[in-house]
């Protein structure tokens, strides 16, 4: 298997609980998946919704960079952006080991347009390192 471009996926052990240790779930969207190198994707989030604009859907000021994405449906109920923050490349190894023992799942993709819009409001993103905008703008080329 392989990350897939424009494809929502739920990674059931993102990070620890500070306070408890557990393990939490997040969601992200991959924008590039290059054949050899790692794989560009931003986190999916709800929080701060009063604090986010919708229109236009790309957004890259401050506080809160993001691109409106709506309510994108089960299990994503609630209005989702593409937070546009800095987020490592995902290791295409460790990301078929995943996928493979379960701990990430494929959840929906998006529909092209809104595909092609979120890449490009990615790609021009303060945070996307000039690699990550370069992998992205070849995926969107490719679509």
């Amino acid at each position: 298997m392989s990350a897939r471009v424009g494809h929502i996926y739920r990674d059931n052990a993102f990070y620890a609980d500070g306070t408890t240790g557990e393990l939490k779930s997040k969601y992200f969207l991959v924008l590039a998946s290059p054949r050899s190198g790692d794989i560009v994707a931003r986190l999916l989030t709800s929080r701060y919704a009063n604090q986010r604009p919708e229109a236009p859907p790309c957004f890259h000021g401050d506080p809160y960079a993001g691109f409106y994405l709506g309510v994108l449906g089960a299990p994503l109920g609630t209005k989702s952006w593409l937070d546009l923050r800095r987020m490592d490349d995902l290791d295409r190894w460790d990301f078929a080991k995943h996928e493979e023992t379960g701990r990430l799942k494929e959840i929906m993709s998006l529909p092209t347009a809104q595909l092609r819009a979120a890449m490009e409001c990615a790609a021009g993103a303060d945070d996307t390192t000039r690699a990550q905008e370069k992998a992205i703008l070849d995926s969107l080329a490719a679509l």
